[in-house]
């Protein structure tokens, strides 16, 4: 199943350095091995803002809930999930 996901993060300004460089370091790891399991297949930068849209490609609802309540920046997270179906007039 593709869902489009648009992940939006707020980490707090009083946040503990060490924390943040840890928490990014975590996440950047996490979602690297989500990507060469195949299962995040697309990351893109949301221009001038702290906020990425992704395409996952995953076996069902839970698993994408299980992926995203595993991502170390979740709770510092507004995320939006769009399920996709083909499009009858795409020629890919």
């Amino acid at each position: 199943m593709l869902f489009a996901v648009r992940m939006t993060v707020s980490l707090p300004p009083d946040m503990d350095p060490d924390a943040r460089v840890s928490t990014l370091a975590a996440e950047k790891e996490y979602a690297q091995k989500l990507q060469h399991t195949g299962e995040w297949l697309h990351l893109w930068r949301c221009a001038g803002q702290y906020a990425n849209l992704s395409i996952f490609d995953v076996i069902d609802n839970d698993r994408l809930n299980e992926l995203l309540w595993g991502l170390p920046l979740f709770p510092y997270m507004d995320i939006t999930v769009t399920p996709l179906a083909r499009h009858p007039s795409a020629i890919g």
